[in-house]
C-alpha cells in the first residue's frame, strides 16, 4: 500500500474539525484524522507492506522550467518554492512526520521529486499488487490490472474509496488507463497549472486520444490535411505546439527514481516506544494513536 501522504492529511485538516486540539490548544486535527485514515486502511485492505510516500519537493524545478505556470498559484507571494497551506495545518506537517517515524511506518521522500514520482517509481517496481491511495487524479496513469496495480481514491474520509481499475477509468474518462497521461495533458488542469490546449475539454481530449492512439497521433492528425479534425482544432493543437513539446515529461508520473534502502513491512509495535510516548502526551493523540497500534498488531499477528 502506497499513501499520497499529502493528499491525505490534506483531506484529514479538511475533513476533521480544528477543535481537536492538543492539550495546549493547538490544533490537530490532520495528525489525528491522518492516524485514523491509515489505521482503518490497513484494517479495511489488510496490506503486507505499506509506505507513506512524502512531498520531498512539491514543485520540482526540472518540471518549473518545463512549464513556468506549473504549481505556481499554490506558491506564498513573496517566496521562492513555499507551497501556500493554511495557517494551522502547515505546524502540524512535523508533528505528523514524528509521529510515522516513533510508530515505525516507512516515510520516503526523494529531493527533486513530489510523492507521485516515489510512488510512480515503487509500483512500477514491485513484484505483487499494489494499492495507491490518493485523491490525486493523476496517479490514475499508474493502474494496470496485469500487474495488480489500483488506486484507492477516497470519497469521504477513506472509510468510503473508489477501487480504480482499468475498467473505471474507461468508464468514467473514455480512455485507457495507458492513455490517461496523454489526455490530461491535452485536456490540462487548472489546480496544478497546466493550459492544456485552448478549445479542448475532457470530452473532446477523450474522443481525440481514442481516435488518434495517444498524443504524438493527434498531433500527427492535427499536421495532416488529409485527416478529420477541423480547421479549429487543428489551429489550436498547432498553436500548443510548445507546450505539447513538454506537457508529457511534467504530466507523466516518474518511475525512476533513486529511491533509498528502506523496509516497508508493517511495524508490529512501536519503533521507539518513548519517543511515541513523549508525543502522544504533548499532542494529545489519544485514541487515533491507541486505534493504529491495535491495527497493526493484530495485521501483525499479535495483540497489544
Amino acid at each position: 500500500m502506497l499513501l499520497d501522504t499529502a493528499s491525505l492529511y490534506f483531506r484529514a485538516y479538511f475533513g476533521v474539525p480544528e477543535s481537536v486540539r492538543a492539550p495546549d490548544g493547538t490544533p490537530v486535527n490532520a495528525v489525528r484524522g491522518l492516524l485514523d485514515f491509515i489505521s482503518r486502511l490497513v484494517a479495511d485492505h489488510h496490506p503486507d507492506a505499506l509506505v507513506a510516500c512524502m512531498d520531498a519537493d512539491w514543485r520540482p524545478q526540472w518540471r518549473v522550467d518545463l512549464i513556468p505556470s506549473y504549481k505556481s498559484h499554490r506558491v506564498v507571494e513573496d517566496t521562492e518554492g513555499v507551497e501556500e497551506v493554511p495557517d494551522t495545518l502547515s505546524p502540524q506537517v512535523p508533528v505528523i512526520e514524528a509521529v510515522l517515524d516513533a510508530v515505525g511506518i516507512t516515510r520516503v521522500g526523494v529531493p527533486g521529486y513530489e510523492a507521485d514520482d516515489v510512488i510512480g517509481t515503487l509500483a512500477t517496481a514491485a513484484a505483487g499488487p499494489v494499492a495507491i491511495v490518493t485523491g490525486d487524479r493523476d496517479l490514475f496513469q499508474l493502474v494496470d490490472d496485469a500487474r495488480g496495480v489500483r488506486v484507492l481514491y477516497p470519497r469521504k474520509g477513506v472509510g468510503d474509496c473508489d477501487l480504480i481499475d482499468e475498467d473505471a477509468i474507461l468508464e468514467r474518462y473514455g480512455v485507457r488507463a495507458d492513455q490517461y497521461a496523454d489526455f490530461a495533458a491535452l485536456r490540462g488542469d487548472p489546480s496544478d497549472g497546466l493550459p492544456g490546449v485552448k478549445g479542448i475539454g475532457e470530452k473532446t481530449a477523450a474522443q481525440l486520444v481514442t481516435a488518434y492512439g495517444d498524443l504524438d497521433g493527434v498531433r500527427e492528425a492535427a499536421a495532416e490535411p488529409m485527416s478529420k479534425l477541423t480547421p479549429a482544432r487543428r489551429r489550436g493543437i498547432a498553436d500548443a505546439a510548445a507546450y505539447l513539446d513538454v506537457a508529457p515529461k511534467v504530466v507523466r508520473v516518474a518511475t525512476d527514481v533513486p529511491l533509498p534502502a528502506f523496509d516497508p513491512a508493517l511495524p508490529a509495535e512501536p519503533a521507539d516506544p518513548e519517543v511515541l510516548e513523549a508525543l502522544a502526551e504533548r499532542w494529545g493523540l489519544g485514541g487515533s494513536l491507541t486505534r493504529l497500534l491495535d491495527t497493526l498488531a493484530v495485521r501483525s499477528g499479535g495483540v497489544r
